[in-house]
């Protein structure tokens, strides 16, 4: 038997996105973002308010890049959602992390998260269900150690994920089935 509980955002795992930009003076900026998805095969959706300042930056920049948080740097992705950019000038430079310049959108690639998908600002909808940044998906990169037979092995990237019931951070790994096959089975 199921029982209520008062949690209302309870999908889970939810995904530790780290969303890059470049602030007005140049510094990296950094947000993690949980409330995030896909939109299309090459559309994101990124449900922030402008408050942020890496929304701002989105804005004003035309780019940003989505990485994804991985087991290795949990405290620095944690830290990245605990500390505002409103707050702290150059949060990004007390990280220890490293970067690089895409060179197709004005935005950051942050070196130690194993996947980077650059995107270019579409818009950004604030009415009553807007989602909030959309954004097209120009190039996604995956370390070479993150890859296994020309695929993404996503056992090793270490992946982790949001737990909104307890706020805490799960590694995901542990390939439990086949997608587009597995259900076919019962029609057999």
């Amino acid at each position: 038997m199921k029982k209520q509980i008062k949690t209302t955002e309870a999908i889970f795992p939810m995904p530790v996105l780290l969303i890059s930009t470049f602030n007005e003076n140049g510094t990296v900026d950094v947000m993690n973002a949980a409330w995030g998805t896909m939109l299309d095969r090459d559309m994101v959706a990124l449900n922030l308010t402008e408050t942020h300042k890496t929304v701002q930056n989105i804005k004003k920049r035309g780019g940003f890049v989505i990485h994804i948080a991985d087991a290795k740097h949990v405290t620095e992705a944690d830290y990245f959602g605990v500390v505002s950019g409103n707050n702290v000038t150059d949060k990004f430079a007390k990280s220890g992390l490293t970067f690089e310049k895409s060179d197709i959108v004005d935005a950051p690639v942050i070196n130690e998260f194993p996947i980077a998908m650059e995107c270019s600002f579409v818009e950004y909808q604030d009415d009553a269900t807007g989602i909030g940044v959309i954004g097209k998906v120009l190039r996604t990169s995956v370390e070479e150690a993150n890859m296994k037979d020309g695929k993404v092995d996503v056992d090793s990237l270490g992946a982790i994920a949001f737990d909104p019931y307890t706020h805490g951070y799960y590694k995901v790994s542990g390939r439990v089935g086949e997608a587009f096959s597995d259900g076919l089975k019962i029609n057999q």
